[in-house]
């Protein structure tokens, strides 16, 4: 059976990924797929994070062993863990943190089982826009080409917000509810 994941950021909106996997595939396949596609380097902490409905974690699937991991913790890796043994309903969620000193990571949802279908490696079906770039460091320095390509809030400047984040009107005397400041004694 093929899964079908889709793959977003939240800190760049127009960035998705639609990937197409065998459920008989190792997480390490599905990671790697994820760095080459995005042009990521391998970090030792990179993880999968297996969701409930509201984002709550359940299981870390680990790129190596850990020592952070709790001992009251199963031991998940990546190279021996099927893809299919964590993600079977459509409609669950899972986390790939892929810029573990950043604490960065993609969202994906199962979006799809397609059955009769195999897949002999994972493939990016689809994409829209272009992956957030991954910091090496977290205190790496940003060259002027870099930050071309990341995209900042409206209204966010390099020393702040400007006046247009508040916008550029006053207010009018009778907008402001003055009973709602009254102190009462």
């Amino acid at each position: 059976m093929t899964l079908k994941l889709t793959l977003f950021s939240q800190e760049k909106e127009d960035f998705v990924l639609e990937i197409l996997v065998d459920s008989d595939a190792k997480f390490s396949e599905l990671h790697q797929l994820i760095l080459s596609d995005c042009n990521y380097n391998e970090h030792s902490k990179q993880c999968f994070l297996i969701c409930d409905e509201d984002w709550r974690v359940k299981h870390r699937i680990c790129l190596h062993d850990s020592e952070d991991m709790g001992y009251d913790e199963d031991l998940n890796l990546m190279s021996r863990t099927r893809i299919g043994d964590f993600l079977e309903d459509e409609g669950q969620r899972l986390a790939y943190v892929f810029d573990p000193e950043g604490k960065r990571f993609f969202l994906m949802e199962l979006s799809e089982n397609v059955f009769g279908r195999t897949e002999k490696k994972p493939v990016v079906n689809r994409r829209h826009g272009k992956a957030p770039r991954q910091k090496d460091t977290p205190d790496q320095a940003i060259s002027g080409e870099d930050m071309a390509d990341d995209s900042s809030p409206s209204g966010e400047t390099e020393g702040g917000l400007d006046e247009s984040f508040y916008g550029n009107e006053g207010f009018e005397e009778d907008e402001l509810d003055m009973e709602g400041y009254e102190i009462e004694e």
